[in-house]
């Protein structure tokens, strides 16, 4: 049988990034973790983490991740028939794009955190990429592009979130004159979210353009905004998250012809408690306020 002293000394380290911090959140010596993750590998015959050259889960360790965030959401399902097994307090460790988190996710998941007494652990995550953070053991739930969930999980269709080309007026007068011409695609500044982000080029090979192009980097929603607004790029952004721009006239939007739908789907694993099948739930009802309704055939992927 399992060891659940040790496992969680092998979710603490991963959660806290290290020995030394997991075991301060332990009240533990390190030496005393390290002891424990020694003891689960031995008894397991194979190593659960790889120390260097960065301290990661290896694919057994990924597993036992797994099992231990599903016991602990199925734990805490418990608390209302027997009390004295602990806090009521609940924590959700989520992987979300940027730009979910600055648009529609609070308003949508605040009020339902308020009434369930639910804490978030959010990891900020490229939509592209969310679903490696579920893979991995890491989070119970993910935002993320990609429709067929990982083994143990489900996935189900949220909407689309709907981008368009924006720059400020006074950089499209001096990059754009003369339209969005292949030459002026050329030479004109971007703003790219980062390395992982492939929104920029979908658009521009939209457009038949498949060249490279210079572009900034700014791995954060509000940032990209704020940079678009100085005039030093121009970029995908989500139409809600710039209405008041485009109202003011202090961004345009560069291509009213062109916009992309980019879907999101919510996955969380299967087996995962009340409080996350709560949390599905509210969240099938409320996005709709916020995002393009999905098509009626990807409502949801088991």
């Amino acid at each position: 049988m399992l060891d659940y002293k040790l496992l969680e000394a092998l979710a603490v380290v991963v959660d806290q990034g290290g020995f030394e911090r997991g075991a301060h959140y332990l009240g533990l010596t390190q030496s005393a973790v390290s002891q424990r993750i020694k003891l689960l590998e031995a008894r397991l015959g194979q190593p659960v983490l790889v120390r260097t050259p960065k301290l990661a889960p290896t694919p057994l360790g990924r597993r036992l991740l797994n099992h231990v965030q599903q016991v602990r959401l199925l734990e805490h399902d418990l608390l209302d028939q027997i009390p004295a097994l602990g806090e009521r307090e609940q924590r959700l460790r989520l992987a979300i794009n940027a730009d979910s988190l600055a648009t529609w996710w609070s308003p949508t998941t605040g009020e339902f955190c308020r009434r369930q007494g639910v804490l978030l652990d959010l990891i900020v995550e490229d939509q592209d990429v969310a679903l490696k953070r579920m893979r991995d053991g890491e989070v119970a739930g993910c935002i993320c592009a990609t429709p067929r969930p990982v083994q143990g999980a489900r996935a189900h269709a949220l909407g689309s979130m709907r981008y368009r080309a924006i720059a400020s007026p006074s950089y499209v007068s001096r990059h754009f004159h003369d339209g969005l011409t292949h030459d002026a695609l050329r030479q004109a500044p971007a703003i790219v979210f980062g390395p992982d982000d492939r929104l920029q080029h979908r658009y521009l090979e939209m457009r038949g353009y498949k060249e490279s192009f210079p572009h900034h980097l700014c791995p954060s929603s509000e940032g990209f905004v704020h940079l678009a607004l100085a005039g030093m790029g121009y970029g995908l952004i989500p139409e809600r998250q710039v209405a008041r721009e485009l109202e003011e006239g202090r961004l345009v939007d560069i291509d009213p012809d062109s916009h992309i739908d980019v879907p999101l789907y919510w996955h969380h694993w299967r087996h995962g408690g009340d409080t996350l099948d709560a949390l599905t739930a509210h969240l099938l009802d409320m996005s709709s306020a916020w995002l393009t309704p999905p098509a009626p055939t990807a409502a949801s992927l088991t």
